[in-house]
């Protein structure tokens, strides 16, 4: 997915660095980026204290450590709340192919550090035995309670639906708050709120190099990319990337370069991409019989795209 959507004539624009991801607001009202960059800013801020795998003091690092010994449980903030629940729901939706419990295989993969940390160390990554996957199934969540329980060894990653859902968390907000229609592409994926440009917002659907493969308006859908090709990094075994299968607990198969999907919220689409990367070639079928507009593009140069998704107009354009 671009990080630097199609722009068109007086639209607003803030980009900014946070959770180590480039992430950019577009706003119909050219003075309200700025604002609505800071208000982005401050809730990923409150994101990452909460849900970050790489901080020793978030909450999940921290529930994590108590289920070092056993069975653990936490009173949880908010906006740990909202998206743990997020997480489970889309685990449902997805039959367990987006499950949040795969931390501990996510780190025994090699993805223990900041992306930029794995890569930069000496030597490649030791290959570890794989670690179990608990299952969505076996975290319990009080509501009324705000109580996370779960099971010894667990370590929840949150890595499949939490940028999405911030994406759609802040759509919602910012026209409440500031004037106009705002595109918020959180390292790329995208949700969109409030008034809408005249032609539609104009979506670049950018490869791991920088070309942009095609460019696709949207009036209300969201859409967002999962690919194998750009959190990778070496181990001794070779190339690895960061989307585990939780049916396995190993790092699932290349058949796709990337995955881009479009729904109603960033995060089913999201999550429906990373379903897709999980599934490899079973993906079109699945991603067509649960209704996902879909453009899949695979590791030997081939696209599928699913019912639904528009025909390119733009393609093999280099992104500025």
């Amino acid at each position: 997915m671009s990080r630097d959507p199609v722009a068109e004539p007086l639209l607003g624009r803030a980009t900014f660095r946070a959770i180590s991801s480039v992430h950019t607001i577009v706003a119909t009202d050219p003075t309200a980026a700025a604002p609505a960059a800071r208000v982005a800013q401050d809730y990923l801020a409150a994101l990452d204290q909460a849900v970050s795998r790489f901080r020793p003091d978030s909450e999940v690092s921290l529930l994590a450590a108590r289920a070092r010994r056993g069975p653990a449980s936490a009173f949880v903030s908010p906006i740990f709340a909202d998206h743990l629940q997020t997480a489970l729901r889309m685990a449902r939706a997805t039959g367990g192919l987006v499950d949040p419990t795969i931390g501990a295989a996510v780190v025994a993969s090699g993805y223990d550090a900041d992306i930029d940390a794995v890569r930069a160390r000496r030597f490649p990554h030791p290959d570890t035995r794989r670690a179990a996957v608990p299952g969505w199934g076996s975290v319990h969540f009080s509501a009324a309670t705000r109580r996370v329980t779960v099971r010894r060894g667990t370590l929840l990653d949150l890595g499949a639906t939490a940028k999405a859902y911030a994406a759609d968390v802040l759509a919602a907000l910012l026209p409440a708050q500031l004037p106009g229609g705002f595109l918020v592409d959180l390292g790329g994926d995208i949700a969109i709120a409030g008034e809408t440009p005249p032609a539609g917002w104009q979506i670049g659907i950018e490869d791991a190099r920088g070309q942009i493969l095609q460019v696709v308006a949207s009036t209300g859908q969201a859409v967002a990319t999962s690919s194998t090709q750009l959190r990778r990094w070496t181990s001794t075994s070779g190339e690895r990337h960061h989307i585990v299968d939780p049916r396995t607990g190993l790092t699932a198969g290349a058949t796709w370069a990337q995955v881009t999907c479009t729904a109603p919220t960033a995060v089913e689409a999201n999550a429906a991409a990373t379903a897709a990367i999980v599934l490899g070639p079973d993906a079109p079928a699945w991603l067509e019989r649960q209704g996902f507009a879909a453009r899949l593009d695979s590791v030997d140069g081939r696209t599928v795209m699913t019912p639904g998704w528009p025909r390119p107009h733009l393609e093999h354009r280099t992104a500025s």
